[in-house]
C-alpha cells in the first residue's frame, strides 16, 4: 500500500458518479484505479432498457485503461452516490484480475486487500497457456 493515495483515488472515484447514466436503478457508481505508469483511470456504470447489456463502473474504466494506452491497474476503489465503498460484482472482480492480477489492490469496505483474497483461486490468462 505504500504510495499510493487513496484519497485521491477516492475523489475522483466520487467525482465519477454523476456522470453514471443510471435512469432505470438509480444506483449510480464510479470508480477510480491508478495505472503502473501513474496515470488513473476512471469509470461509471451505463445502464440500459435491456438490462442484461448495462456496463458497471469496472468496464467502463477498463476500457478507458486500454484507450490510453494499457498498463496493468496497481490499486483500484469504487463507491455510490453517496460516496461509501462498494465492492465490484463477479464479473467486474473477473475483469480486474484481467488487468491487475493477484497483486491489484482493492480498496473495499473492509479496508485494502490484494485482489487474491477479494477473488481467491482466480481463472486467468495463465490457465489458458498450456492449450495455446
Amino acid at each position: 500500500m505504500t504510495g499510493i493515495d487513496w484519497e485521491r483515488l477516492r475523489a475522483a472515484a466520487r467525482r465519477t458518479v454523476p456522470q453514471a447514466y443510471a435512469p432505470y436503478s438509480g444506483y449510480q457508481v464510479g470508480a477510480a484505479a491508478l495505472v503502473d505508469d501513474g496515470r488513473v483511470v476512471v469509470g461509471c456504470n451505463v445502464e440500459n432498457a435491456s438490462y442484461g447489456v448495462g456496463l458497471c463502473a469496472e468496464c467502463g474504466l477498463v476500457s478507458q485503461l486500454s484507450a490510453t494506452g494499457g498498463g496493468r491497474l496497481v490499486a483500484f476503489t469504487c463507491c455510490n452516490k453517496r460516496g461509501e465503498r462498494i465492492m465490484p460484482c463477479g464479473r467486474c472482480r473477473q475483469l480486474l484480475f484481467e488487468f491487475g492480477g493477484d497483486e491489484l489492490l482493492v480498496d473495499t469496505p473492509a479496508g485494502v486487500l490484494p485482489m487474491s483474497q477479494v477473488l481467491p483461486q482466480a481463472f486467468g490468462p495463465a490457465d489458458l497457456d498450456h492449450i495455446r
